[in-house]
Formats: structure tokens, C-alpha cells, sequence
């Protein structure tokens, strides 16, 4: 059983929604970040990346925390951003390249994701966790949604679809990125209990994007329960904000690979070593993008082939060592190239689907080699999730990015 509950959000106003909105803060880094916000004094940059007002060297600093703070409050004695009188729902709708995913923006357990009800399947980095631990104490506001996934219940898809069918929205623009992203508040009560109930009848929430948020949520949690020991469970620091979407709206992209340079081989060399486990010819057009699970796309010395694994090379009963990343993984990327570490070594690199096919044959240039891969599934999601296990790094590239600053979760007031 899992809990969706609503809760009233900061928001921007209707007039406000476009210009406050951004991009997630971990998509650009902070030249990128400053030209975005440049010229706009109402940017959800300013709270969710404070550093644009501080410092790049400051940007894991206490001060950077701060000016977050002092600027979500200035945002709210200017009217950039409302407190809802009362708790919702909110159905946000995106669209990009003809494509909708519709979802429910409300509030998950914390103890729903300690107790497994709400499933991972990646690790976490300390020092990312810290930074949004950081800065949503500073804040006592979630500043950005977690993005979960649960398989479809009928009775949630109706409540959502006859609301739409009879309310206009509060929010309708699309961003720069050519994403249409629409927004309708859910305040009737009869409504809201339907949805509340049809998500109790789900029995797992997993994690499409957002472990670190989602981790970082859970560890403010446990410091403001330690803070108040009296704490009854129903405080809003007990929960975390999330949208929260039907897997059949999903949308997942390749997320390809890019290795520097060949470990000292030489191209004939190199395509002799991977024999064993693929086998390789010339793609006959390029840039090549896999038909299917267990096809690869290989750029390499300026030419396009196809790689097939081999049977008897992976365990296709297994839910990680069937996955395309780690049979690349363990039959090319660590005996041949001797990437052993893909999370740390500073050979590899690793470009989402988004960037499109010709951009990682570009890094790759005459010196290194190109992969790219057929995108996972969202059953391989949930098949990894439920078995307790992890993904291979960089598994995933979800599209559209939820926008930032269309609502927010304050978890003490």
C-alpha cells in the first residue's frame, strides 16, 4: 500500500508560472546556471541554485544555503511565489515531441522509503546527498520533486482523466526547451479521496529519478524528528514531494557510452578482442541506434558497426547481468578496455539520448570509440527494483525533465 497525500505548495501565480520556472538544478553547471537566470530576477535558479548569487567557489558553502533561504523568502514578499490556502492534488502534465506523460504531484512517505514500500534502483554519492540535505534544512522547503513511477491503476487514470476533461488549467506555456508543461490544482474533496485511496491500492513506489533528493529528503526528516521527539508522524517533514507517474507514460532514452582511447590497442587489435563476445559488422547506414535488447551501436577509427552479444555471454534469467550496460560492461568496457569502475574512472564518459547519436561519435573523435545502446525499459526498471538490486551506473535517461519551481513543499512552518 503505498501513501499519495496533498499538501498545500508554494507556487508560482498563473502570471509568474513561465518565467519562475527552470530547469532541475543538477542538469547545468554554474556558468550555465548564471546565463540562464541572467536578465531574470524571478529565475527558480536564484533559490535552487543560490550559487548564481554568491560564488561558483561558494556553491557548497553555508552562505549559498542561506542566500536560498533569503531568496525564497523574497520571492515570497514579491509574489513570485503563493502559499495554496489549502491541501491539493496537482495534475501536471508535460509534453515534448508529441509525446504525454501525465502525473500526480503530492506528498510520499519518508517511511515508505525506508521500509522498501518505495523502491531503488540506484546508489548515492555522499556529496551530492549533502548538498540538497544542506540545502533543504537551510530552506525547510523541498525545493524540487522527486519523480516516481508505479504501474497502472484504472481507477487513478479516471480521476485524472475526468478532471481534466472538466476543469481549465492554472498553468499552460512551453519552456525553451520546446516541452509543454500544463498544470491543474485537484482541491474538491471527493476528488482528492479518490486519488488518495487509488494510491493506496498501488503496493510500490519506484524511483524513476531523484535518489538523491529522495535520500536527502529523508535524511532532514530524521533530523527534524530528532529535533522533536513528540513528532506524530502527520508533520510535513515526514513526507516528500514527488510527481508521480504511470509507468505506460514513461518515457526512457538510450544512455550511451563514450571511452577516450582503446587501452593500447589498435583498431584491428581492439576488434579482435571483442570477437569472443560479439559479433561485429559494418552498420549499414550512420550513425547506427540498436533495433533491439543486446544490439549495439559501435563508432570507431571514423567507421559505424553493429555489435550483437554473443549467447553464452550473459545470463538473459538475470535482471542486472541481462541488461545491455552490463553486458558492455562486463565483456568489453572492463577486459578490454580496462574500465573496471565506471563511476570513477575519468576515461569513460557517458551522454544521454537527448544529445542524439552523432554526439557521442564526436567525442569519440579518431582516438577512442562510441557505443550506443538499446534504452532500458521500464519493466527492466522494475524487475531490477523489485529484486532488491542496483543498476549499473548511468542506466537511464527519463525525458522530459520535471521543471523546477511549479511547486514546492514547505516541511515546517
Amino acid at each position: 500500500m503505498a501513501t499519495i497525500r496533498p499538501f498545500a505548495a508554494l507556487r508560482p501565480p498563473k502570471q509568474y508560472a513561465e518565467q519562475v520556472s527552470c530547469l532541475p538544478y543538477d542538469v547545468m553547471n554554474h556558468e550555465e546556471a548564471c546565463a540562464m537566470a541572467a536578465g531574470n530576477a524571478s529565475s527558480y535558479l536564484h533559490i535552487c541554485r543560490a550559487d548564481i548569487d554568491t560564488s561558483e567557489a561558494a556553491i557548497h558553502e553555508p552562505e549559498t544555503y542561506a542566500k536560498s533561504r533569503e531568496n525564497l523568502e523574497v520571492f515570497l514578499r514579491k509574489g513570485f511565489l503563493m502559499r495554496e490556502t489549502k491541501p491539493c492534488y496537482y495534475i501536471y502534465r508535460q509534453i515534448m515531441w508529441g509525446r504525454v506523460q501525465t502525473g500526480i504531484v503530492g506528498c510520499a512517505s519518508v517511511d515508505e522509503y525506508l521500509d522498501g514500500t518505495i523502491k531503488k534502483h540506484e546508489l548515492t554519492r555522499k556529496e551530492k546527498e549533502l548538498d540538497r540535505i544542506n540545502h533543504f534544512d537551510a530552506c525547510s522547503v523541498q525545493t524540487e520533486p522527486v519523480f516516481l513511477a508505479y504501474r497502472k491503476h484504472e481507477g487513478i487514470a479516471t480521476a485524472i482523466r475526468e478532471w481534466i476533461k472538466f476543469h481549465k488549467p492554472e498553468y499552460d506555456f512551453t519552456s525553451e526547451d520546446g516541452v509543454t508543461h500544463i498544470l491543474w490544482p485537484v482541491d474538491d474533496a471527493e476528488v482528492i479521496e479518490c486519488i488518495r485511496k487509488g494510491f493506496e491500492e498501488v503496493p510500490a513506489l519506484y524511483i524513476a529519478d531523484g535518489h538523491h533528493r529522495t535520500a536527502s529528503s529523508a535524511a532532514v526528516s530524521a533530523k527534524r524528528r530528532a529535533e522533536h521527539p513528540d513528532y506524530t508522524g502527520q508533520e510535513e517533514f515526514n513526507y516528500l514531494m514527488a510527481v508521480t507517474f504511470c509507468d505506460e507514460d514513461l518515457f526512457i532514452m538510450d544512455y550511451n557510452r563514450v571511452v577516450a582511447d582503446l587501452n593500447g590497442h589498435s583498431p584491428a587489435s581492439f576488434l579482435a578482442a571483442i570477437s569472443d563476445a560479439f559479433s561485429v559488422s559494418p552498420a549499414p547506414s550512420a550513425p547506427h541506434r540498436p533495433r533491439s535488447k543486446h544490439e549495439f551501436g559501435m563508432f570507431l577509427d571514423g567507421q559505424w558497426y553493429i555489435l550483437n552479444a554473443k549467447p553464452g555471454s550473459f545470463d538473459a534469467e538475470h535482471p542486472i547481468e541481462s541488461l545491455d550496460c552490463a553486458i558492455l560492461q562486463s565483456n568489453l568496457l572492463a577486459p578490454v578496455l580496462g574500465i573496471d569502475d565506471p563511476r570513477t574512472s575519468p576515461r569513460i564518459d557517458f551522454v544521454g539520448g537527448i544529445r542524439g547519436l552523432e554526439e557521442p561519435a564526436r567525442r569519440a573523435g579518431s582516438t577512442g570509440v562510441a557505443f550506443t545502446l538499446y534504452p532500458v525499459t521500464m519493466a527492466d526498471l522494475f524487475r531490477v527494483a523489485d529484486n532488491g538490486a542496483i543498476m549499473p551506473p548511468k542506466s537511464t535517461w527519463f525525458e522530459p525533465k520535471l521543471r523546477s519551481g511549479l511547486f514546492a513543499h514547505e516541511i515546517e512552518r
